[in-house]
């Protein structure tokens, strides 16, 4: 890799300093690609206190110079920092959240990063100094100029792929926002991803049904014969290798996880909670269709248990390791 992955440092109050200090305490024994943190330099150094590990944080005025500090120390880009306050969010530090969260996405758009792993944040806090996103995939997809369906949300772990096709909105306004489009639109971005980023040549995948038993033949609802089923047939005449709709209840099953690549779910929970039980310390949310890549934890920030050492790095190993693999693909592709 020719350039280092860029970490946003999350709300500060939460376990992301934390976690984010022991995976570089953990760097060699999970083989991962240098990175460095934008912005928190003290907080960084007093989470790795908190947890009594060693991580030297040393300031770099170049995303580039990371590639040489990473082995001797934690690489962090820019001043700007705040006092670390476990469990205790304020304004100031929704503030080094956001930025962190811009300044790393911009230097993955300059190319000077190869990739944006977003540590969590709290969406109500950074709502109060100015944040007008549902969450930070709707924010990407603004910051890269797309249209916030081109931002596609994959839980990813171990066991499981999951997309959900709805994401942050009501449970009840989920079948006015399904479409036979956005089932189309949302499968073909996430086969061309699963081909480009996780090298698989043929991707294959599954649908859920929206109701009980995918509807039963219209007796719990009509969406899956009026929308998805639609959807469905016009992939397939497309090549694509999808199936479905299929009953979620036994979508997720040892044995049906075999016969997919990912699961396009209809809502929010239909997708995260498999993904949740399945792989809750290692389920990494990537955002598909953007032209940068852009992993994170897929937990939240935990506010509750900051500092108190009982906080898993899981995730984020994982969301760091995926985005070095995502992004040496894409270098070696082209």
């Amino acid at each position: 890799m020719t350039a280092p992955l860029a970490v946003s440092i999350g709300d500060p109050a939460g376990i992301g300093p934390e976690i984010i200090a022991e995976s570089w305490a953990r760097r060699r024994d999970h083989g991962l690609a240098p990175f460095f943190v934008v912005g928190g330099a003290g907080v960084l150094g007093a989470a790795a206190h908190s947890r009594g590990i060693s991580v030297p944080v040393e300031r770099i005025a170049d995303p580039a110079h990371a590639l040489n500090v990473f082995e001797r120390a934690l690489p962090v880009l820019g001043i700007e920092d705040v006092a670390y306050s476990p469990g205790s969010p304020d304004d100031r530090g929704a503030a080094l959240a956001l930025q962190s969260l811009a300044e790393a996405t911009r230097f993955a758009l300059l190319e000077t990063a190869s990739a944006v792993v977003t540590a969590p944040i709290a969406k109500a806090q950074l709502a109060q100094v100015g944040f007008e996103y549902p969450g930070q995939t709707e924010f990407l997809a603004d910051v890269c100029g797309l249209e916030r369906e081109d931002a596609v949300m994959m839980l990813a772990g171990p066991s499981l792929r999951a997309v959900p096709l709805t994401v942050h909105c009501a449970l009840a306004e989920v079948p006015s926002r399904l479409s036979q489009d956005l089932i189309e639109h949302r499968a073909r971005i996430v086969a061309r991803a699963l081909s480009r980023d996780f090298g698989i040549a043929a991707p294959r995948l599954a649908v859920c049904g929206l109701n009980p038993h995918a509807g039963e033949g219209g007796r719990f609802g009509d969406e899956e014969a009026r929308i998805i089923a639609p959807a469905i047939e016009t992939l397939r005449a497309e090549g694509l290798d999808v199936t479905g709709p299929h009953p979620a209840d036994a979508l997720f099953t040892p044995r049906a996880r075999q016969t997919y690549d990912a699961a396009l779910a209809m809502y929010h929970d239909q997708a995260l909670v498999p993904l949740k039980a399945l792989d809750f310390d290692e389920g990494v949310n990537v955002t598909l269709g953007l032209p940068l890549v852009r992993t994170s934890p897929d937990h939240g920030t935990a506010f509750d248990i900051a500092a108190k050492c009982v906080a898993d790095p899981g995730a984020m190993i994982a969301a760091l390791k995926m985005a070095g693999a995502m992004a040496a693909r894409r270098a070696s592709h082209g």
